[in-house]
């Protein structure tokens, strides 16, 4: 299983406790993430029932634990509750389908921190991008905190979470999606055609688009900059291009 980063942050919607999680599962409750320390007796049967049910399960030690529950007794197991439905990738393909228009689609490689995520689901949501997709492994997930630092915008943007996110964009290509990756060794952003179906890949906050990732995106794009930092917060990165993306389809390029 995923060894758990830490943040700095208590989780919201959180059940504690090894018969709270068990009963939360068995009733089918829409449950994001559960964190557990231990693999036998209870707590395996749990990891069972998680993996029959798609739900991602992380380790996390008594410390992450402590945390997450507010210092409540956990027993070396919290869920954390969606915030929110998933939806799929062709549902996400099928608005713009519906709306006669190309498709516009925000890729989140790895954006572990939630208040950026939410951020991007806002700007997704105002720029008129038709869905964000984000994998299930090293990612932000629906959380409370994701939809409060998205103004709400998270009731109104589909979100797709996928276990293989190379094979996902493989499925936009055939849909006649476009991927474009943002790096510093880019075209300029202003140079670039975004009135075809797109794709827009916003890397993790340390470490930028993965190899893998990288490798599947059809163009490069970059922000200028003139100062004497190299680099912008992912989710106000993501703002600039996104807003790229509306300037040129509302005026034809």
């Amino acid at each position: 299983m995923e060894k758990e980063k830490y943040t700095n942050e208590k989780s919201d919607s959180i059940i504690c406790g090894r018969n709270p999680v068990m009963e939360a599962l068995k009733s089918g409750a829409n449950l994001d993430t559960i964190y557990i320390d231990g693999n036998g007796g209870s707590l395996g049967v749990i990891r069972r029932l998680a993996k029959e049910k798609g739900i991602v399960v992380k380790d996390a030690d008594d410390k992450k634990l402590s945390r997450l529950s507010g210092g409540a007794s956990h027993q070396g197991v919290v869920a954390e509750g969606a915030c929110g439905e998933y939806s799929t990738v062709e549902e996400i393909l099928s608005i713009s389908r519906e709306k006669g228009t190309k498709p516009f689609i925000i890729i989140c490689d790895e954006i572990e921190d939630p208040h950026n995520l939410g951020a991007i689901i806002r700007t997704a949501e105002t720029s008129g991008a038709d869905g964000v997709i984000i994998p299930k492994r090293r990612s932000a997930s629906l959380n409370a905190t994701v939809f409060k630092t998205s103004a709400g915008a998270a009731s109104y943007v589909p979100v797709a979470r996928v276990s293989n996110l190379a094979a996902c964009i493989d499925t936009l290509k055939e849909n006649g999606v476009w991927i474009y990756g943002t790096d510093a060794s880019g075209t300029d952003y202003s140079q670039t055609d975004f009135t075809g179906g797109v794709g827009l890949v916003i890397g993790s906050e340390g470490f930028g688009i993965s190899k893998l990732i990288a490798k599947k995106c059809d163009f490069m794009i970059k922000l200028p900059m003139e100062g004497k930092i190299n680099s912008l917060n992912a989710s106000v990165a993501a703002g600039i291009f996104m807003y790229e993306v509306l300037r040129q389809r509302r005026s034809g390029k």
